[in-house]
């Protein structure tokens, strides 16, 4: 961190008004300034909500935590731009407020420093700054804006959509903003999470030969798992690598017993061609003769480039499309019959850092380039 990126004692600006003819720049720096921890995500819904009324192009509708709006102008096709209100919590005063910095950036150019800067308020920004401007845009424009997007599923505000309100996420096509360094990421890998249980005998530890160590005998899963070749999977002419490791471990009730049980849990990360009873039955053939126990499923999304929503989304943009091997809600979107891809500011590898921040002109050329799609 350079020297001019050191921790500062000023307290949280008040908030109360987003002004969205504000470049896109100082209006992702007033939205992540208003602080939406992951439900406490109403001051910022609020303003979100406020700074939409009076909009005679757009119907707007409140849901919870969540804002939605959109035009009803009658095109042909109808694209949806989705994006996020919450972030992760602030690791240290640091991450807030944000601040503008100089020579941080690669090439030495100028970034937005603070949480939610990358994961994604930078988006959202670039969403309320289209619906802003876009009063004729040449397809009709459903705008989303969820909460509780990084916590557990059960939260997700727009599962919660999609089974509330169905109608305001069905569309041709669907642009979920979640960071990419500006570059088009297309679906999602899937992800599941077992544990897998070894069974031992317990017993003390100055008697070894008395028990059936449950720790020692988790080996042989390590052996496999550390000879586990991963695919590369084509979908849609996106290539998906997937994934199969080890991520926690636990075992032992004291210092001088013996475990009789070790739990590993192994995370599964599959291409979007598989379905998730598919990625299941493969993790259970592949654990064969130990107890699965599935504790977290999502199926993947498949990007559905050649859909002609999608065809002139990448031909406008202009840009290479890779496949996302990470889990994102466009698996929700394609659940629902509509093609998705990942397209926003930011490096996903900053994500919730202690250092999160994103180059400025990222910003900048996201929203040029939904510009460019929808004018």
């Amino acid at each position: 961190m350079s020297s001019h990126a050191s921790p500062t004692d000023r307290s949280l600006p008040p908030v109360t008004s987003l002004n969205l003819d504000h470049d896109v720049v100082t209006l992702t720096q007033a939205i992540c300034d208003v602080g939406s921890v992951s439900g406490r995500e109403g001051p910022l819904a609020d303003a979100v909500q406020a700074a939409l009324a009076g909009r005679d192009h757009l119907e707007v509708v409140r849901d919870g935590d969540a804002v939605l709006a959109r035009t009803r102008l009658g095109r042909s096709e109808r694209v949806v731009l989705a994006g996020h209100l919450d972030t992760v919590p602030l690791a240290d005063p640091a991450n807030l407020p944000t601040r503008r910095l100089d020579g941080v950036g690669a090439g030495g150019g100028e970034v937005l420093w603070g949480r939610g800067t990358v994961d994604m308020l930078g988006g959202v920004a670039v969403q309320l700054r289209l619906a802003g401007q876009l009063t004729s845009p040449s397809r009709d424009v459903t705008y989303v804006w969820y909460d509780c997007e990084e916590v557990d599923a059960a939260r997700n505000g727009l599962a919660r959509l999609a089974a509330t309100r169905p109608d305001w996420l069905t569309g041709d096509f669907a642009v979920l903003l979640e960071p990419t360094r500006g570059e088009v990421e297309g679906g999602c890998n899937g992800t599941l999470r077992v544990d897998v249980t070894v069974a031992g005998v317990a017993g003390h530890s100055a008697r070894p030969w008395t028990a059936d160590n449950a720790v020692h005998k988790t080996g042989e899963l390590l052996v496999r798992l550390a000879s586990y070749q991963a695919r590369e999977v084509e979908v849609d002419g996106l290539v998906y690598r997937e994934a199969l490791q080890a991520v926690g471990i636990r075992a032992g009730v004291a210092g001088n017993v013996i475990p009789d049980e070790c739990v590993l849990t192994v995370n599964h990360r599959f291409a979007p061609s598989r379905s998730a009873p598919e990625a299941v039955a493969f993790v259970r053939e592949f654990f064969s003769g130990y107890d699965v126990r599935v504790t977290d499923v999502a199926a993947g999304a498949r990007p559905g480039l050649h859909r002609p929503a999608a065809r002139d989304f990448v031909a406008a943009l202009g840009l290479p499309v890779t496949a996302k091997v990470g889990w994102t809600d466009v698996a929700r979107f394609d659940a629902l019959g509509v093609p998705a891809v990942n397209f926003g500011p930011g490096d996903p590898a900053l994500a919730h850092a202690d250092d999160e921040h994103c180059p400025v002109q990222q910003y900048r050329d996201v929203e040029a380039a939904l510009l460019r799609w929808l004018s």
